[in-house]
């Protein structure tokens, strides 16, 4: 995978991780989801290696991921964190928006956060980061701790899916 000059890449391995357990779901017929390129201006190429290394975002987009789980549509965005403490500003006014009119028209919305340093991938609900948002909104943290993720929603891995989110995220459908 190409590098970039801006921090655009931050994540691609979660993305690869999640991008191969999602593959795995859909040959196992349990869900079709697919990942939401971002569009892109090439600037610069690396002519040797045939690879863009500057590129600009050509406008905001909405999440990583969309698609549908055994007939309930879902779309989430990956994001990771090398510290304990998660900043909102990981995460844009947009994506809010765009999750909660996803939320609107009953589809699920959640994050996929990997906590780098301790090696743990979380599903948060749609509700609890929007919580933590309007906490920040009206004057208060401006992020979330690792405490306060909830226990019940740390992603296992497996053998057979690198990252196996479809138990958490039936834990967060029930809990609707």
């Amino acid at each position: 995978m190409g590098t970039w000059k801006t921090r655009g890449l931050r994540g691609s391995a979660l993305e690869d991780l999640l991008n191969l357990s999602n593959e795995i779901y859909r040959n196992s017929r349990l869900a079709l989801i697919q990942k939401i390129p971002t569009p892109i201006t090439p600037m610069e190429f690396d002519k040797e290696t045939r690879h863009i290394t500057l590129a600009y975002f050509d406008k905001v987009s909405t999440v990583d991921y969309i698609g549908v789980v055994q007939g309930i549509p879902v779309c989430y965005d990956a994001k990771e964190c090398a510290a304990d403490t998660f900043p909102l500003a990981n995460v844009h006014e947009h994506q809010i928006r765009f999750m909660e009119e996803f939320r609107e028209q009953d589809g699920v919305s959640f994050l996929i956060i990997h906590f780098t340093a301790r090696d743990e991938v979380w599903l948060m609900p749609f509700e609890e980061l929007k919580f933590y948002w309007d906490r920040m909104q009206a004057g208060g943290r401006k992020s979330f701790t690792y405490e306060e993720m909830r226990k019940e929603y740390l992603i296992q891995r497996t053998p057979e899916v690198p990252l196996h989110y479809l138990k958490q995220l039936e834990r967060y459908v029930n809990s609707l």
